[in-house]
């Protein structure tokens, strides 16, 4: 007979249904439910039942399948937002990773850089590392928004190396209403940032 499930182990399981596939967590997401050694022996029992799945040391998801390819990993966004742990209340995708959202770069990056108002924190999930920075409050208020990928994308390339390319690229890509949108929050970005997205703004 198989053994019968904890009271603990029920609530975190009734807790991850609720959340649904794709959910990606760490013991701290249940830490109301038990104690830190209650919460690890469940989560331990459920990876054995084949019901979650162990991605690094204390992170976890309940995996999406397809018919096609199986098992499938999970979003990198969905792992930074579990990495940055209940207390943090932005994550702002950076560096190579805003560039490779924006279709600015075809290739996806081994290294994602998530800029955060939580801890810091890397982790290597399958072939990626996923690195949680801490930041300013500054640096997260576009947190959410079109603006604040274009932001951490030109940061990317860096003033020496955003020219037309780039700022035509996302000309022709954003919408205008999204262009416009861009150039409106242009004020909360550095200056040279700024100044290119007015230019990605402005009307044709």
């Amino acid at each position: 007979m198989p053994i019968a499930a904890q009271p603990v182990e029920t609530s975190i399981l009734s807790r991850i249904y609720g959340r649904g596939r794709g959910a990606v967590f760490t013991p701290r997401d249940f830490l109301d439910l038990g104690s830190r050694a209650s919460v690890d022996v469940a989560l331990f029992r459920l990876v054995k039942a084949g019901t979650i799945r162990q991605l690094a040391r204390g992170l976890y998801d309940y995996p999406k399948t397809s018919e096609i390819v199986g098992v499938m990993p999970p979003t990198a966004e969905a792992i930074a937002k579990a990495l940055a742990g209940p207390e943090a209340l932005r994550v702002q995708p950076a560096g190579a990773r805003a560039a490779n959202l924006l279709g600015l770069s075809d290739q996806v990056p081994a290294k994602l850089v998530y800029l955060t108002d939580g801890r810091s924190r890397t982790v290597r999930v399958g072939r990626q590392t996923i690195t949680l920075k801490q930041t300013t409050p500054r640096n997260m208020k576009l947190h959410n928004r079109l603006s604040g990928l274009v932001v951490q994308a030109l940061r990317h390339f860096g003033r020496k190396h955003v020219g037309r390319e780039q700022i035509d690229a996302l000309r022709q890509r954003l919408t205008m209403e999204q262009r416009h949108e861009v150039a409106a929050d242009a004020k909360w970005a550095p200056a040279w940032v700024g100044e290119a997205m007015r230019s990605i703004g402005r009307d044709d």
